[in-house]
């Protein structure tokens, strides 16, 4: 069980910081002097009402490592503090102050019994899961289904080739013959044939995304059929489908099944310049709003992390000159208008939510470090 004075440790990107927590000046204009942590709150709703950039937020706790050293571990009920000296502040974790054990009495000559006391820390038992880095009800599933393969990893995924009775669709509880490696009693993703992720800007391939269909469990594995015959036949292995959101069919591929993860992931700036594209809208859409999830061009191999908070620019137009329309072209400027952070990265291609944005997000738009 987690405790006040003894959070987990982990986070990297905070012990890196070096700035002796922020500036005054970058503190919002009502930040509290305390906050209780409450049950619905997150790790990006805290460092918007501390912070006027909410992606410093590592910043705020970097003089408070020993007794926070991971600001992505905070649990409903903790009392923060904002401490300022004259020209920079930090965020602590208040300690709970008890009375220990009583002292006999003694007389002190009034005829009154004093009683001698002496403080002593107390540790009070938390919640056993922290608050989430964002509001995860409607994004888990989404991360635990979300399907992303190279091309090799394509082309060795495991399809289903057939169902009893020659049946082409297939609903929860039914079962699926599937050829390739599988594992016994394992869980696994459906998903329909990816669609390739490409580049906006050079073209190139990524990855493939794929259509989440359902979840299946291995009840048999694969075998070869023994045979004399110069072409043996093969024996699929047997899932059932355990859940689906489309009915599966002949052709569907399989993933291992995850699980949404949020250890370790805090709001933070990525530590090196980033210039990427919008690949894609999540959902076949053509923008995304706030709270929905789109796709862009840079993942692990290009220093990308969960939590990473980007900035979004909308590229300036070029359109003639009204006064002068034969002139050269006017190039109008990038405009700031929205926030993201990265909550899922592949290798080469990052899922990013919609944090605050002024216009629809559409593929091909510019993010940067904030």
């Amino acid at each position: 069980m987690p405790v006040a004075l003894a959070l987990v440790a982990g986070c990297a990107s905070a012990a890196a910081q070096a700035q002796p927590g922020v500036a005054l000046a970058d503190l919002a204009a009502d930040a509290p002097q305390r906050y209780t942590v409450k049950p619905g709150d997150t790790l990006w709703s805290l460092a918007g009402l501390f912070l006027k950039s909410p992606w410093r937020w590592t910043e705020l706790w970097s003089l408070n490592r020993e007794q926070v050293p991971d600001p992505g571990r905070l649990y409903p009920g903790q009392t923060l503090v904002l401490v300022r000296d004259e020209a920079r502040a930090r965020l602590v974790v208040a300690t709970s102050q008890g009375t220990g054990a009583s002292a006999p009495d003694e007389d002190t000559g009034s005829g009154l019994p004093t009683q001698r006391v002496s403080p002593r820390a107390r540790a009070q038992p938390l919640p056993a899961s922290p608050i989430a880095p964002v509001s995860t009800r409607a994004l888990a599933p989404f991360l635990s289904e979300t399907v992303v393969l190279g091309k090799d990893e394509l082309a060795q995924a495991p399809r289903i080739v057939g169902a009893l009775d020659g049946r082409l669709l297939l609903s929860q509880g039914e079962i699926a013959y599937v050829r390739g490696e599988v594992g016994p009693n394992q869980d696994y993703r459906v998903f329909r044939e990816p669609v390739p992720l490409r580049d906006p800007t050079t073209g190139e391939v990524l990855g493939y995304e794929a259509r989440f269909v359902g979840r299946a469990r291995t009840i048999r594995p694969g075998d070869s059929e023994p045979s004399a015959s110069a072409r043996p036949g093969v024996v699929p292995a047997a899932l059932r489908l355990t859940q689906t959101r489309l009915e599966a069919t002949v052709g569907d591929r399989l993933a291992v099944a995850e699980t949404a993860d949020w250890e370790g992931f805090v709001p933070r700036a990525p530590g090196a310049p980033v210039d990427a594209r919008i690949v894609s809208i999540a959902g076949e859409g053509l923008s995304a709003g706030q709270k929905q999830l789109v796709v862009l061009n840079r993942g692990n191999r290009d220093g990308m992390e969960r939590g990473h908070v980007l900035a979004l620019w909308r590229t300036g137009q070029r359109v003639a000159d009204p006064v002068a329309p034969k002139g050269p072209l006017l190039r109008f400027p990038d405009e700031r208008h929205g926030t993201v952070m990265l909550v899922r990265v592949f290798e080469r291609v990052s899922y990013a939510l919609v944090l605050e944005v002024g216009e629809p997000v559409r593929v091909g738009d510019r993010l940067t470090q904030p």
